[in-house]
């Protein structure tokens, strides 16, 4: 990762302009939706947080695409892919490469697209603003979710998954008018990013570390409530293909619970537990 005793590191001479436009503007429609408040309105913001974040992302994009931690039907699969893909967080294929490259080369300043080492504002946000080819250019980064590219399915989603917004935005408006629309689309996305985010920064910064592991990983508590049991992230990195987040009865994860109500219903197979410790 180095040249001589220089690091080697990510370039940050090519702003993302689109991306940083988009940003700016879903944050600003976010502090606009606060002179339409409503509680019905926030409610859905948080159902939808929920929805989209635990059981899209954490659930589906996370545990299920990325690590394969269990099993379900194939139409199963691809609707979880669907709620994942309304999290605005990104195609499947896209998202999928990424973690796991984070997982093979964790931290390493050049391989990890989030690396934690690189300071907090880069793992949390700023990789996606200076984005380097290997994390953003498709012919690149589709070989590290080869199972994924095959489907169709899959390469469908991963290239408009941003147009899923739509029809739920229509969806929103029609139920709540510009109330719901501007809390279950941009305060949502919002709120979403940087709870998805977090785990790649803070969770490698603080916390508590029940496995020593060769990466900075630790356990957060407040994490893992804001991502539904993602925040148990020193467990995660000792054991990745594992289900279950959270171990202890103290660790709170929510996905797992729908982990596990899926494996009563005869939906979840092939689920992957702890090892006793």
């Amino acid at each position: 990762m180095t040249v001589g005793s220089t690091p080697a590191l990510p370039d940050r001479s090519k702003i993302s302009w689109p991306f940083v436009l988009f940003f700016v503007l879903v944050h600003l429609l976010a502090i606009a939706a606060f002179w339409f408040f409503s509680w019905s309105a926030l409610a859905v913001t948080l159902l939808l947080h929920w929805f989209f974040g635990s059981i899209g992302i954490c659930l589906g994009y996370h545990r299920l695409l990325s690590h394969r931690s269990f099993q379900v039907p194939r139409w199963l699969e691809y609707a979880i892919a669907i709620v994942g893909a309304l999290a605005m967080q990104g195609g499947p294929i896209f998202w999928v490469a990424g973690h796991r490259l984070h997982h093979a080369y964790t931290e390493d300043e050049i391989k990890d697209p989030y690396s934690a080492r690189l300071g907090f504002w880069w793992s949390h946000m700023l990789w996606l603003v200076y984005p380097q080819p290997e994390f953003f250019s498709y012919e690149l980064y589709q070989r590290y979710a080869s199972d994924l590219v095959k489907q169709p399915f899959y390469r469908w989603l991963n290239r408009y998954f941003l147009l899923l917004q739509i029809p739920l935005g229509l969806l929103l408006f029609s139920l709540g008018g510009w109330s719901f629309l501007l809390w279950g689309i941009f305060v949502r996305a919002v709120l979403l990013w940087h709870s998805t985010w977090f785990i790649n920064s803070v969770t490698h910064m603080w916390g508590y570390r029940t496995f020593e592991t060769s990466d900075n990983s630790r356990n957060l508590w407040w994490a893992a409530l804001l991502t539904y049991g993602e925040g148990w992230h020193n467990n995660h990195h000792a054991y990745p293909h594992v289900a279950k987040a959270g171990w202890r009865w103290w660790e709170i994860d929510v996905t797992w619970w729908v982990i596990w109500g899926l494996q009563k219903l005869g939906l979840a197979r092939k689920v992957n537990m702890p090892p006793k410790f």
